[in-house]
């Protein structure tokens, strides 16, 4: 593997992926569609209730034992399947959309009925939901292998949002781009209160009161309000009948123990399909998370006059991030979280990692991320898609990570967990669109040159591959010095080959 990035190869993966979009077409979304095979030109205009839901324990679960270790990954995983099975089966019983399980948040839609004069019903029903769901998961615990139930915090949002494909390379998803995805989402996250939260939209359309002042992200809905909503949806569906068929379907599928072995590297060759309980990985990785920063406000402004650029700009630059993170890097993404690319990389063997290398590693792409990012707002600009002030957020941290898949069979999830997975998004959280940041123990386990690029803050604004690269190299690391040798030696070759051309001069009309 040779762990590294060329601005050629970047520059036309970029514009190729630029020419996949050239036509974008977008369609008002009417009938049963099937969002999971949305071509990659093609946006579906959808208005919908955006349900986010935050599983707030989850990380309590992952802090049971005192090291991140197999004893906790297998418990958290548990923790997670038991609970996915339950949500899997209420959305299934009120025909609503699972758009994303990312760990310990859903996001799910309530797309139907369909139209704008429908609003009010689809917002009553997204928070009849949100409490079935609430009142479920908090009796699909398992105190025989001590995983509680789960507690939850709900945001909901309603409103347009564009459906595009989400994923390549064989795992897509529909993936909803709008304020309300992105307000139900901010509201689900954002706090360490359970309850069911509305925005001030969602309030509105349901005939509840405004809140100002940004209380409606701190206002829970009070019992009287969510008991109107659960009246008016009659979803048909009592939590007794869930969770008694719940446990019928884990008597008759039991999940089974949670078996890991390592995955050998490089991680790109990993298969997530393969993935079962009993067939788990579990290794020390990098894991890492690169946000596009400003990207809700920048789907704001296109939304209504120009939605074909922001599917453009979407599928470019994700596209480049995960052709940087796997093909250049030889790292596997897990998924994309909306706007938002999270995977993992590994160096060393089938045994063993190699600590200093995969922090260097991770060093080294976290600044080849930026340099596509880079290019691809670059080219995208220069063939006249709008890029405002895109930035991009990275942050990186190092230590154990457990992989498997959730859920029921044939609409299970993969998954990467661990207290790691959780610092790389906090530390992914601490940056701006210019900054990356590194986590604790991968400044404390990387090798002195990634300490001196980071500083005491650890974190640093505009690191670029060759910044990285090239600081790195100045204090004698083994990884980029290896990098830089590989790189050297495969030029080699072309320069001789061209010292060895006669000169021919041009004219006007081509060659001489």
């Amino acid at each position: 593997m040779a762990n590294n990035w060329k601005y050629d190869r970047a520059r036309k993966s970029i514009d190729d992926r630029i020419a996949d979009v050239e036509t974008v077409t977008i369609v008002d979304y009417k009938r049963e569609t099937d969002l999971m095979s949305i071509p990659t030109n093609k946006a579906y205009r959808m208005d919908a209730a955006h349900l986010y839901v935050e599983i707030l324990n989850f990380a309590e679960i992952l802090a049971t034992t005192g090291i991140d270790g197999i004893a906790a990954h297998r418990r958290a995983l548990r923790f997670l399947n038991l609970h996915q099975r339950a949500v899997h089966r209420i959305l299934s019983r009120t025909d609503t959309r699972r758009v994303d399980f990312h760990n310990q948040r859903l996001h799910s839609i309530v797309a139907k009925p369909y139209g704008t004069a429908q609003e009010a019903t689809r917002v009553h029903r997204a928070v009849a939901i949100a409490q079935l769901v609430t009142e479920v998961l908090a009796e699909t615990g398992d105190e025989s292998s001590h995983v509680p139930s789960a507690q939850v915090r709900v945001g909901i949002d309603t409103g347009l949002a564009l459906a595009v494909n989400n994923g390549r390379n064989g795992y897509r998803e529909p993936l909803f781009l709008g304020k309300a995805a992105n307000m139900a989402a901010k509201f689900a996250s954002n706090g360490s209160v359970v309850g069911i939260y509305l925005t001030n939209d969602a309030r509105r359309a349901i005939g509840l009161p405004e809140l100002g002042d940004g209380k409606d992200s701190t206002t829970a809905l009070t019992a009287q309000e969510i008991q109107k909503s659960v009246d008016v949806a009659d979803l048909g569906v009592s939590k007794t009948a869930i969770v008694n068929e719940w446990k019928k379907d884990n008597d008759d599928h039991p999940i089974g123990a949670h078996n890991f072995t390592r995955a050998t590297p490089p991680l790109k060759d990993l298969n997530f399909n393969l993935l079962t309980p009993g067939n788990s990985k579990r290794m020390d990785t990098v894991s890492i998370y690169a946000d596009i920063d400003n990207f809700t406000a920048y789907v704001n402004a296109h939304i209504e006059d120009d939605p074909e650029n922001i599917v453009r700009c979407l599928h470019v630059i994700r596209a480049e991030l995960d052709r940087v993170l796997w093909a250049d890097f030889g790292g596997r993404r897990v998924r994309f979280i909306g706007d938002c690319i999270h995977g993992h990389l590994l160096e060393g063997t089938a045994h063993n990692t190699d600590e200093e290398a995969t922090i260097s590693t991770g060093a080294i792409c976290s600044g080849a991320l930026r340099s596509s990012f880079d290019l691809a707002l670059e080219r995208l600009e220069a063939n006249d898609v709008p890029i405002d002030d895109l930035g991009l957020a990275i942050g990186f941290e190092f230590g154990s990570t457990a992989m498997s898949r959730l859920g029921i069979k044939g609409a299970r999830t993969r998954c990467a967990i661990g207290r790691t997975v959780l610092k790389a998004e906090v530390e992914q959280k601490r940056c701006d669109g210019t900054q990356t940041a590194i986590g604790k123990k991968a400044y404390e386990l990387g090798p002195e040159s990634v300490r001196k690029l980071f500083g005491s803050d650890r974190r640093k604004s505009g690191l670029t591959y060759d910044d990285v690269l090239e600081s790195l190299n100045a204090d004698h690391d083994t990884t980029a010095k290896a990098i830089r040798a590989a790189s050297v030696a495969l030029a080699m070759p072309a320069v001789a080959a061209a010292a060895e051309q006669p000169f021919r001069p041009f004219s006007r009309g081509g060659r001489g």
